[in-house]
C-alpha cells in the first residue's frame, strides 16, 4: 500500500495503547512485530511511540491506577477541528471521556463515547500528521467497530466525521458498513448484537498486518500473549484475535494473497 502524508479527514489517522506495564509492552510488541520503541517523553507524561522501519506506527503510556480499562488499544479519527468536531459529536449522542486539549505543537485531540458507547479518539494533526505507514507488515491494516447500535453507529459517523459510507453486508448474520475516502474503504462498522458476549461492551479493533497469522500467534504465545480466536480463513484473509500479555486485545490480518494451501 502507497504510504501517504496524512489520514483523509475522519479516518484512522493513529492507534496508541495504554497499559499497566510499559516495559513489557515495549518489550512483546517490539519482539512481536520487529518494532523499535522511541523514549519515553517526560513533556507528554511518558508516553512514547513504536516505530517500525523509523516511521511512527503507535504509541504506547502508562496506565493510572483510576482506570476502569488500563490495558486497551486505542483509535484516532483525523478531525481539521478537533473542538467543532467534538461539539457534533456531543449532538448526535457523544459522552466526552477526555476534552479537547491541544498537545504542544503537534495538534490537537478528544476522546468520547460514540452514540453506542464506543471510545474512540480525534485528533487534529498540526506538526504530526499521525499514521503515514498502513497495511504492511508490522503496521496498522484495518480498523472496526463492533458494536450493538448499528443503525446509531452509521448515522454517527457520518454526521460527525463525514464519513461517506458503503454497505458490505446487510444480511441477519452480517451487517456491515465501511466507512471511505469516496474510493478506498478506510474502516468498518459491524453490528455486533449477535456475537458480542454479555458485559463487553461496543470497541473499536486494530488489525495488524502479518506474513503468516499462525507464525505470529505462535510466537506472540512464546512472548506472554494470549488467543481470544485462533486464525481462521476468511474472504478478507487469515484473521485471529489475541491479546498482549497485560490482557490489550488486538487482531491479526494475513493478506488473502499471502494465503497458501
Amino acid at each position: 500500500m502507497p504510504r501517504r502524508d496524512s489520514a483523509p479527514m475522519g479516518a484512522p489517522c493513529w492507534i496508541d495503547l495504554m497499559t499497566s506495564d510499559v516495559q513489557r509492552a515495549r518489550e512483546f510488541y517490539t519482539e512481536l512485530f520487529g518494532w523499535t520503541a522511541g523514549e519515553p517523553s517526560p513533556e507528554f507524561g511518558g508516553y512514547f511511540m513504536f516505530f517500525k522501519d523509523d516511521v511512527p506506527v503507535a504509541g504506547g503510556m502508562q496506565a493510572q491506577p483510576a482506570q476502569e480499562i488500563p490495558n486497551a488499544w486505542s483509535v484516532y479519527l483525523a478531525t481539521d477541528d478537533v473542538r467543532k468536531t467534538l461539539a457534533a459529536a456531543i449532538d448526535g449522542g457523544a459522552k466526552i471521556l477526555v476534552d479537547a486539549m491541544d498537545v504542544a505543537d503537534l495538534g490537537a485531540m478528544a476522546m468520547i463515547a460514540d452514540a453506542g458507547d464506543a471510545a474512540i479518539g480525534m485528533w487534529e494533526p498540526r506538526a504530526f500528521s499521525g499514521l503515514t505507514m498502513l497495511g504492511e507488515t508490522g503496521t496498522p491494516a484495518w480498523f472496526e467497530l463492533h458494536t450493538r447500535s448499528y443503525d446509531d453507529a452509521v448515522r454517527f459517523y457520518r454526521e460527525t466525521f463525514g464519513w461517506q459510507t458503503e454497505t458490505a453486508g446487510d444480511t441477519a448474520d452480517f451487517r456491515y458498513t465501511n466507512g471511505t475516502d469516496g474510493t478506498t474503504p478506510f474502516a468498518g462498522i459491524m453490528d455486533a448484537t449477535a456475537f458480542l458476549p454479555h458485559g463487553v461492551p461496543a470497541h473499536w479493533s486494530v488489525y495488524f498486518g502479518v506474513d503468516s497469522a499462525d507464525a505470529t500467534v505462535a510466537r506472540l504465545g512464546e512472548l506472554g500473549g494470549s488467543v481470544v480466536q485462533a486464525a481462521e480463513d476468511t474472504p478478507y484473509g487469515r484473521l485471529a484475535t489475541v491479546t498482549d500479555p497485560m490482557g490489550a486485545t488486538f487482531k491479526l490480518v494475513q493478506p488473502p494473497a499471502d494465503i497458501t494451501a
